[in-house]
């Protein structure tokens, strides 16, 4: 979905992902990024955040239930197996590839992303907080 006005705490050009930090998948998510994306081309911010929360009230989506990943590129808000597939695309290769699979049509490609979201802390587990980026990281996250 597309917004007339720019999102909260980005620049215009900036792309964030927004997940959940008390999430374990979640959070290696996050690491994978960081690890991957050498251009830093990303931002990171929880969904548990001041800044994380300005994001989703701005993108509409619920404040206290995060049971999807969001993506903001160019003012522009994605969600589940989109937003996934988006960030891959940001991504060198060989992860780049894997967002070939956006030929899938999205409902199928949803369902297969709701499938492991409705059971993340179930099979991966969850912290009882967020969990702090590494000094080095910081500036990877969106702060205030």
């Amino acid at each position: 979905m597309t917004h007339d006005k720019q999102p909260p705490y980005l620049r215009p050009g900036e792309r964030l992902v927004l997940f959940d930090g008390h999430c374990k998948l979640c959070n290696g998510w996050a690491r994978f990024l960081i690890r991957h994306d050498r251009r830093r081309r990303l931002r990171l911010a929880s969904v548990q955040s001041p800044e994380g929360q300005a994001i989703l009230a701005w993108g509409g989506l619920p404040l206290e239930r995060f049971d999807t990943l969001a993506y903001v590129e160019d003012g522009r808000l994605l969600v589940r197996s989109t937003a996934v597939l988006r960030v891959l695309a940001q991504l060198p290769w060989p992860w780049r590839a894997f967002a070939w699979l956006r030929l899938c049509p999205r409902p199928l490609r949803d369902w297969c992303y709701d499938r492991i979201a409705l059971s993340r802390y179930r099979l991966f587990g969850r912290y009882p907080s967020c969990l702090l980026p590494n000094p080095d990281h910081d500036e990877r996250f969106l702060h205030g």
